[in-house]
C-alpha cells in the first residue's frame, strides 16, 4: 500500500461519520498490540477552544526539556500527516500507508471510523518510535471519544462552551460532565474553566470521583500582558505567589494568557524547568501550530483563522481590535458550517470589520454563502457581499486592499486549509519562514 492507496483507505471512513463509543477503537488497539499502553506520560486534552493552542504549547515545551515528544491533534489543515507529529516533525507518508496496511483488516471488521483509525495510528506509531511523552488532544467531547483509551497523568480543560450539542448536550452542565470524564483516576488536571460558572461543578465532582487532583489557573497563576503584537504575545506570570517570569510565547492575543499558564502549570508539575519553559513557547511554529490568527503574508497583511463558534469568534474579534493600530482596513472573508451558529460568530466580527465577503466551505457542509451574507447584514456589517469560493474572494480583495490593510479569513479549519494550500501563500511562507 502506498500513501495516496492509504489516504483513498482513511478518507472514506467519513462516511461512518460519528459513533460514540470505544468498543472499536479498544479492538483496533487489541491489533496492535495496545500502544495506548507504551506512551510515557501522557497529557490529555479537551474542551470547546484553546485545545490545540494548549497542546502545541505543552509539547514544544516538553521538546524543550529534551523529552522525545508525540502531538496528536485535529483536524489538518492541508496533509493528512500533519496531525500526528513527534518533536514537530509530521509522520512520513511512507508510514502512514504502513500503519493502514497494517490496520486494514481490523478497520474494516469492526467498522472504525476515520478518528478511530487515525488515533489508533498515532498511538502505534508513538510506541513504536519509544516516546517520553504523548500530548493528545480529543476530538469531540470526552467520555466517549477515541482518544478516552488513556490514562492520563495530566488532564487540561481550557474552557467549556456551546458546541456539538447535538452530541454533547444542550447545556454546560452535560457538554462539561462528557468533556470531564477523561479524569482518570490519580490524574492531575488543570482548567481554566471559571469556578463560579455552570461547567466548573462536573469537573470537580469528576476529580474528586476519580481521586483526582485539581487546578484552576485563576486560583493558582497571576499575569499581566506585557505586549501584544502580530505572532507575538508577552507576559508576566507568578505561579502560586512565586517569582514573576518573562515568557514571550509565538501567539496573536491576550485571550491566549491563561492557555498559557495552563501549559506552564501542567509542566512545572512534572518538574520542567522554568528555562525549558522560556526556551519552548516562542517556538509553535516548529510543531505545526498554524492558522490560529496565523499571518501567512504582508502588504497587505492575510492573517488565518479556525475560528468556528461564537466564544472562539468573539477571541478573535478581541485580538484584531488589540491589532487595530497595525493596518489601515480589515477585510474578512468568512465561511461557515452548517451546523454552526453562523448568527452567533458573525455577531461578534460583523462590528469589527470594515468589508466582508462571505464564502463558501469547500464541503458539503458549508453554509450557502447568500444565508451567511444575510446574516452578517443582520449583524450590522455596513459592507457585505458573497462570492462562492474563497478563491473568488482573494480575487476580488486583490484589487480593493492597499499594503496598508488587512485580510482575515476565518470560520472554519475548511477554509484556512483551501488558502493555506494555495501557492501563493505556501511560496510566501516558505520564503518568510514560518511566520
Amino acid at each position: 500500500m502506498d500513501y495516496q492507496q492509504a489516504i483513498d483507505f482513511l478518507f472514506p471512513l467519513h462516511r461512518f461519520g460519528i459513533k460514540p463509543g470505544l468498543e472499536r477503537i479498544e479492538a483496533l488497539l487489541d491489533a496492535l498490540g495496545h500502544p495506548e499502553r507504551k506512551l510515557g506520560t501522557i497529557v490529555h486534552i479537551a474542551g470547546t477552544n484553546g485545545k490545540g493552542t494548549v497542546a502545541s504549547c505543552v509539547a514544544s515545551i516538553f521538546k524543550a526539556s529534551g523529552r522525545k515528544t508525540g502531538l496528536f491533534t485535529s483536524p489538518h489543515l492541508v496533509d493528512f500527516t500533519e496531525r500526528i507529529r513527534i518533536d514537530g516533525q509530521q509522520i512520513s507518508q511512507q508510514q502512514v500507508a504502513d500503519y493502514c496496511g497494517k490496520m486494514q483488516p481490523a478497520v474494516i471488521e469492526t467498522g472504525a471510523t476515520f478518528f478511530e483509525a487515525t488515533t489508533a495510528m498515532a498511538f502505534a506509531f508513538f510506541a513504536d518510535e519509544g516516546v517520553d511523552a504523548a500530548v493528545i488532544e480529543t476530538g469531540m467531547g470526552g467520555r466517549l471519544d477515541a482518544t478516552n483509551v488513556v490514562q492520563s497523568d495530566i488532564v487540561i480543560i481550557p474552557s467549556i462552551g456551546m458546541d456539538h450539542t447535538e452530541w454533547l448536550g444542550g447545556s454546560l452542565r452535560e457538554i462539561a460532565t462528557e468533556k470531564a470524564a477523561i479524569i482518570k483516576p490519580g490524574s492531575r488536571v488543570f482548567t481554566a474553566v471559571p469556578e463560579a460558572g455552570e461547567a466548573f461543578a462536573p469537573i470537580r465532582e469528576a476529580v474528586e470521583a476519580a481521586g483526582a487532583e485539581l487546578h484552576q489557573v485563576e486560583r493558582e497563576a497571576e499575569w499581566s500582558v506585557e505586549e501584544v503584537c502580530l505572532g507575538a504575545l508577552a507576559l508576566r506570570i507568578s505561579l502560586e505567589g512565586g517569582e514573576p517570569r518573562q515568557i514571550r510565547a509565538a501567539l496573536t492575543g491576550s485571550f491566549h494568557a491563561p492557555n498559557v499558564c495552563l501549559a506552564i502549570m501542567a509542566a512545572r508539575s512534572l518538574g520542567v524547568s522554568w528555562e525549558h519553559i522560556e526556551t519552548g513557547l516562542p517556538r509553535l511554529g516548529a510543531f505545526g501550530y498554524r492558522a490560529r490568527l496565523e499571518r501567512i503574508a504582508d502588504k497587505p497583511v492575510v492573517m488565518l483563522d479556525v475560528s468556528h463558534n461564537p466564544e472562539g469568534m468573539q477571541k478573535t474579534a478581541q485580538s484584531i481590535l488589540e491589532l487595530r493600530n497595525c493596518f489601515r482596513f480589515l477585510y474578512v472573508i468568512i465561511g461557515v458550517a452548517a451546523d454552526k451558529d453562523a448568527a452567533g460568530i458573525v455577531h461578534h466580527i460583523a462590528p469589527v470589520a470594515d468589508e466582508i465577503v462571505a464564502v463558501e466551505l469547500p464541503t458539503e457542509r458549508s453554509l450557502p454563502a447568500a444565508e451567511l451574507e444575510r446574516l452578517c447584514a443582520e449583524a450590522g456589517a455596513q459592507h457585505v457581499s458573497s462570492r462562492s469560493t474563497v478563491a473568488e474572494a482573494l480575487e476580488f480583495l486583490d484589487g480593493r486592499a492597499e499594503h496598508e490593510d488587512m485580510i482575515l479569513v476565518t470560520g472554519s479549519f475548511y477554509l484556512a486549509g483551501a488558502v493555506a494550500a494555495m501557492e501563493r501563500f505556501r511560496s510566501a511562507r516558505a520564503s518568510a519562514g514560518a511566520i
